[in-house]
C-alpha cells in the first residue's frame, strides 16, 4: 500500500493519489477567499468533481467576451480540454475537489496568479 503524497500550496494543497504513465488522481484543497492561477493546459486533460464546498470556475480571460463564471456544488463536475483558460476559487468556505486527469501534473501556463508564481 501506498501513502498519498501531499504538496502544499499558497491557496491549500494538493494530496496524489494515483499517478502512473496513463493517468493521475489527487484532491485539492482550496481554503476560502483563495485562487488557483489563472491557467491553461497544452496537454493535460482533467475532470473535476466538487466533494465539498462551492467552487467557483472561471473560463476564460476576464477581458474576453467568451470569459464566464460558474459554480459548482457538491457531486456536479466540469470536463476542461487542453488549451482551456480555467480558474479554481474558492469564496466564503473552503473547497475540496477530487480531480482525474492525464498524467501530465506540471503541464500549467500561469496567465495569472495572486501568488507571483
Amino acid at each position: 500500500m501506498k501513502k498519498m503524497r501531499t504538496v502544499n500550496k499558497p491557496w491549500g494543497k494538493e494530496e496524489i493519489w494515483a499517478e502512473t504513465s496513463k493517468y493521475a488522481g489527487k484532491f485539492l484543497y482550496i481554503n476560502p477567499h483563495q485562487s488557483l492561477s489563472r491557467q491553461y493546459h497544452e496537454a493535460k486533460e482533467e475532470t473535476i468533481s466538487v466533494l465539498e464546498g462551492v467552487l467557483r470556475l472561471e473560463l476564460g480571460e476576464p477581458n474576453d467576451l467568451k470569459f464566464g463564471i460558474c459554480h459548482l456544488h457538491e457531486g456536479q463536475y466540469f470536463h476542461i480540454k487542453p488549451g482551456t483558460i480555467h480558474r479554481f476559487c474558492a469564496e466564503e468556505e473552503a473547497v475540496k475537489l477530487v480531480e482525474v486527469s492525464t498524467p501530465e501534473l506540471n503541464d500549467v501556463v500561469r496567465l495569472e496568479d495572486m501568488y507571483n508564481r
